[in-house]
């Protein structure tokens, strides 16, 4: 019985570390990128929706999000995914939800414009 009080102490605090760890690499990825301030309060709130919720991006905030890099995008995703407000949606779906954003804009920003 002793053994399994130990072996629950460890796991807790295995998944406790983690989530510190987890918590500070990603404020630590958004501090040295300076991603807070790459996109506008405009575009912030098109990509959160579209993220978090149900909401679309438009054409020039996915070029601000693609500029802003896929590494602050994602970093800010879980640093959000963090925060306990966020404790009842399923970060899978929001992974996939800002993967998918990703993806749209980056091949909307790479395909080529119409010629006139």
């Amino acid at each position: 019985m002793t053994s399994l009080n130990v072996y629950s102490v460890l796991v807790v605090l295995f998944l406790t570390c983690g989530v510190v760890m987890a918590t500070k690499e990603n404020d630590q990825i958004i501090k040295e990128n300076n991603c807070e301030t790459k996109l506008g309060l405009p575009c912030v709130l098109q990509a959160f929706t579209s993220i978090f919720s149900t909401g679309s991006i438009s054409n020039k905030c996915c070029g601000e999000l693609v500029v802003l890099g896929k590494v602050c995008h994602s970093a800010l995703v879980k640093r959000t995914l963090e925060n306990p407000v966020f404790n009842d949606l399923n970060p899978t779906t929001i992974i996939a939800k800002s993967i998918q954003t990703w993806n749209n804009c980056l091949a909307l920003i790479d395909s080529p414009s119409p010629s006139p």
